[in-house]
């Protein structure tokens, strides 16, 4: 054995206590109605969904990854992981490979999640003593060729899986879907690494040689081989403090709905622009293209403008209203460039906490 595979079997047994599965499940009766909303006839997944479920009448839906990064039962996950909010959730604690007995179920709480990264927080509801805690790195000046690990549940189904890699790629920008209705979310500064990340793996840690979590294993592309994607740590760091000090996860509000613009839809809409953001509603019952009370609605933003500019930087698809966001902090005036019915006009937002809006 070398010195490199000791190394790598050190951390892995040090760390793996730290990574839980997130099992999921949901009563028979929603779980047909979901079936219904994307299309799909019950009564072909009868036998699963009736053989399958227990006493209460609920039957497993899903499964994903976690990892403990505070003694007092604090779970690092994915926001995508534990998006049904008719679902409810299981910390399942593993033993360490190769030992009998059987896994531990807890149950936990949602703490928060990030709007704008797929990261959230749980916490084991009655933590057990003497758990396993994965101390958090940096995602700073990560170097390309620097060897990773990722541990989860892969598949949702075969825990303690572990692979090994390198990291094959910075700063990368990913349209993810994030739910089971198809929204998709944009994931921007993503790890590239080929150390294989499975369905069931997302939310578990990407770790360095010094047995640290550097990353949230995100995403796979799927027909890409060796191709997986995982949150920078420090984003999560960020969260994980607010969380602690704030009581949620602060992340600084607009309160517009938009479309952002393209030269398709520019025709499409016959506007005489090939960017920015278009202000208008989804159409959905008690929706508003700018939210009452919001600091855009404060300000005097409407349904119909279009927003060119945030802070003097263009506003495409390279760079959205969403990344430019992402920049500020709350309290922040936010300088918006607005073409209303042909003419430029400039308007100042100071921008709130979108937790006061939830």
């Amino acid at each position: 054995m070398t010195e490199h595979e000791e190394k790598i079997i050190n951390i892995i047994e040090r760390t793996l206590p730290g990574v839980v599965s997130i099992a999921a499940s949901k009563n028979v009766e929603l779980v047909e109605k979901d079936l219904m909303k994307m299309g799909m006839d019950p009564r072909m997944f009868e036998e699963k969904l009736f053989g399958e479920a227990d006493k209460k009448g609920d039957v497993s839906v899903s499964g994903g990854s976690g990892f403990i990064v505070d003694p007092s039962g604090i779970i690092l996950t994915n926001k995508h992981v534990i998006q049904d909010k008719e679902a409810r959730y299981k910390a399942v604690i593993g033993l360490p490979a190769g030992k009998a007995g059987e896994n531990k179920y807890y149950d936990v709480e949602v703490m928060g999640s990030d709007p704008l990264a797929d990261i959230a927080m749980l916490k084991i509801i009655n933590p057990p003593a003497g758990l396993t805690v994965i101390a958090l790195g940096t995602s700073k000046n990560i170097k390309l060729g620097k060897t990773v690990i990722a541990i989860g549940n892969a598949l949702g189904e075969f825990q303690n899986t572990v692979s090994t890699g390198i990291v094959s790629g910075l700063s990368r920008l990913l349209s993810a879907i994030t739910d089971i209705e198809g929204h998709q979310q944009r994931l921007r500064g993503l790890i590239q690494t080929d150390a294989a990340i499975n369905p069931g793996n997302s939310g578990g840690p990407l770790i360095n040689l010094d047995g640290e979590a550097i990353g949230i294993n995100a995403a796979v592309v799927y027909g890409a081989q060796n191709i997986g994607f995982a949150i920078p740590i420090d984003r999560a760091k960020k969260d994980l403090g607010e969380i602690k000090k704030y009581g949620h996860i602060r992340a600084p509000f607009l309160g517009i709905r938009y479309v952002l613009l393209n030269k398709n839809i520019g025709r499409h809409f016959k506007i005489p622009v090939d960017h920015g953001a278009l202000i208008v509603r989804e159409g959905l019952p008690g929706d508003h293209a700018v939210l009452p009370g919001s600091a855009a609605y404060e300000a005097g933003l409407k349904e119909h403008d279009i927003i060119l500019t945030a802070n003097n930087k263009e506003i495409t698809e390279k760079e959205t209203l969403e990344d430019i966001l992402d920049t500020c902090a709350i309290g922040d005036e936010l300088k918006l460039g607005v073409l209303r019915h042909g003419k430029n006009l400039s308007f100042s937002v100071h921008l709130e906490d979108r937790a006061k809006f939830n």
